[in-house]
């Protein structure tokens, strides 16, 4: 629409506007404070509402005549291009201003009986042979339907514009306006086609992306957009299209959306889209008709979207209904979740850090629905052969590991860890050793790196050295001390320690923040478990001496005799073991014989080396005579004064004893 001020045969003094005539003005219109001083019979010969005004007026006609509209569509611009069009001036129609032209002739009942070609059905026809058939000038017409949207309801101009973006959707974009792509691209989407007879040169693009039209439909405002998925929906466009769409409208105008999406880049601008300008949203009434809008689709991408959006809802404070259909939509599908996704903080006024509640109520959607679902199937018994064990077990190992974050809160009460653990049946877990890892932590004291290999997860075979990150990270765990032994016992109760894997029985026996009773109860059940084990590989080895005999075996033992071949295999590895250590023993038993040998030599060197290292030795090696004591004096001069056959037998062994020194010394 051309600038106001540039209209032929009008000027603006102020705030009024004349025709430039030289016959004065007999009426004066009065739109947004605007003063239109004109003449009747323009107005009369092409207005039907100020016609039917002017003659059931009871003031004379004479003086100058005035009224006043009161909501005019498009206020006194658009009034100004009515007036010009009733002076017989020339209108130029575009996609900005046919809608409010075309809302503006209706309320002033410009039709063809009050002249013939009037502008309600100029309009008419340029928004049907134009607008409908462009996607830019058909967008730019819906967004400017916001300021009168009860009238372009009643004239279906909303409608037609919705199913004209609705059927321009799923056909070739090619068909309807080109280029569609990032401002400044050489390709089009249909290939290589004409433009207005020339070749544009355009390469082929030989596939489209079902997604060119998210980054377009984003600029309408959250009514129309509400609208036009509705009419997507009925024209049979794919939900996960719908989806798409509705998850790139939140992006765009929920900022705080974007942080849990893992950096999610937008759409590229398009050319229609340089054309229009944002709508002003407002988050929370965004919020609460997504909600609404968003198809049954599950998914992992989709379930960290609805988390997202439930993160923004809890900060926006959205009503309870819009609430409940996220944690209702988030529950059907927990097994697609992941544990950082499910780590919401509490925006409220509690003392816990997480929102431990909603996870709950959550976790109650998903039992419900798997009830419906298991009620349904003829295997819903039978644990392994389910068909929503796979899920079950997935939301177990989920929640186990809530249960572990969460359990660093020192604020924490021991009744919302039973909650959170019972919530699930016993047949979703197999092992317990999920549950543990969380009591371990809940009743962890400072963090220890030798004590808390099992709390961390470690894997069993792994021996590198742990990491000082992860030491860190547990830095802050604190033990509950405001916890009693009693309390610590009956939320121990939600373990079922029949369950736990041989690295966490080893561990529970072990661990001194346990009751006593505890650390007994799992010393039992270890001891139960072992003798079973034994009783079992006793009864094979058993079947296996036995002779065989020819039987049938019925289709129903077909799982027992499995399970038997299985034990036969851990006979015969065991068999091997025993081998193993009975070689094992015999050597043993051999290195004790020479440890007995060596023990008893070192004792012989032991003893004779005290003996070299007498005084006496050591004397006579340095050629000195020791003096004998009185006594022994006496004995030898007796000894030599009345020598006897004895006498001369030892002189002969003190000769060789000294002969034997003299060798010794020698050496």
């Amino acid at each position: 629409m051309a600038p106001a001020a540039k209209v032929t045969g009008f000027r603006r003094e102020g705030n009024d506007w004349f025709y430039n005539a030289t016959l004065p003005s007999d009426i004066t219109v009065v739109v947004d404070g605007v003063n239109f001083h004109l003449h009747k019979f323009p107005l009369v010969s092409r207005c039907g509402r100020i016609s039917n005004i002017i003659e059931e007026s009871e003031e004379s006609t004479d003086g100058n005549f005035i009224t006043t509209f009161e909501d005019f569509p498009g206020g006194s611009e658009t009034f100004l291009v009515i007036i010009k069009f009733c002076y017989g001036g020339r209108v130029e129609f575009t996609a900005r201003n046919i809608v409010m032209v075309y809302c503006a002739a209706d309320y002033l009942e410009m039709t063809d009986e009050h002249g013939e070609d009037n502008l309600l059905s100029k309009s008419e026809g340029f928004f049907h042979n134009n607008v409908l058939k462009n996607w830019k000038d058909c967008l730019l017409a819906l967004q400017s339907c916001e300021p009168v949207i009860s009238r372009a309801d009643k004239l279906q101009i909303v409608s037609r514009c919705l199913n004209a973006v609705s059927v321009m959707v799923c056909t070739d974009p090619s068909l309807f306006g080109w280029p569609m792509l990032m401002y400044g691209s050489l390709q089009s989407p249909g290939g290589s086609i004409l433009w207005n007879g020339i070749n544009t040169g355009a390469k082929i693009q030989s596939t489209m992306e079902s997604d060119w039209w998210y980054e377009d439909i984003s600029y309408l405002s959250v009514h129309l957009f509400e609208r036009l998925i509705h009419t997507m929906e009925g024209k049979g466009i794919k939900p996960e299209n719908l989806a798409g769409a509705i998850m790139h409208y939140c992006r765009k105008y929920l900022p705080g959306l974007g942080r849990w999406q893992g950096g999610q880049s937008g759409k590229p601008r398009t050319v229609a889209s340089f054309s229009m300008t944002p709508a002003a949203v407002d988050q929370k009434v965004l919020l609460e008709s997504v909600t609404k809008l968003l198809p049954e689709k599950k998914g992992t991408l989709f379930c960290r979207f609805l988390l997202g959006l439930l993160r923004v809802a809890l900060i926006l404070g959205v009503n309870h209904t819009c609430q409940d259909s996220l944690e209702r939509r988030i529950g059907v599908q927990l097994d697609q979740a992941t544990l950082d996704g499910l780590l919401i903080p509490c925006y409220s006024d509690s003392d816990t850090l997480y929102n431990t509640d909603c996870v709950e109520r959550m976790i109650h959607h998903f039992m419900s629905s798997e009830s419906r679902l298991t009620s349904l199937s003829p295997s819903s018994f039978d644990l392994e052969t389910s068909p929503s064990s796979g899920p079950l077990k997935r939301v177990a190992k989920l929640v186990d590991g809530y249960i572990a974050e969460v359990a660093s809160d020192v604020n924490l009460k021991p009744n919302k860890m039973r909650l959170l653990a019972e919530a699930l049946p016993e047949s979703s877990r197999s092992l317990h050793d999920g549950l543990y890892r969380a009591l371990d932590i809940y009743l962890k004291d400072l963090y220890d790196p030798d004590e808390a290999e099992f709390c961390l997860g470690k894997e069993k075979g792994n021996e590198s050295a742990m990491d000082d990150s992860l030491a860190d990270r547990f830095s802050h765990i604190k033990e509950h001390p405001w916890l009693p032994e009693k309390d610590k016992e009956q939320l121990c109760n939600i373990i079922d320690f029949r369950k736990l894997s041989i690295d966490a029985c080893a561990h529970a026996s072990q661990n001194e923040r346990l009751p006593l009773r505890v650390v007994l109860q799992v010393l039992f059940f270890e001891q139960l478990q072992l003798r079973a084990a034994l009783a079992g590989c006793l009864h094979v080895l058993d079947a296996e001496t036995a002779p065989p005999v020819p039987m049938t075996v019925p289709s129903d033992m077909a799982g027992q005799i499995l399970q038997r071949d299985g034990w036969m295999t851990v006979a015969r590895e065991n068999q091997v073991l025993k081998v193993d250590m009975e070689r094992m023993r015999s050597r043993v038993g051999e290195l004790e014989e020479e440890f007995t040998k060596i023990k008893q030599e070192m004792k012989r060197v032991a003893k004779s080396y005290s003996s070299i290292s007498s005084p006496r030795f050591i004397a006579r090696r340095m050629g000195c005579n020791l003096l004998p004591q009185s006594s022994e004096a006496q004995t030898d001069v007796v000894e030599s004064t009345a020598p006897t056959p004895r006498a001369s037998g030892e002189h002969g062994r003190l000769s060789l004893q000294s002969r034997h020194r003299k060798s010794f010394s020698l050496f």
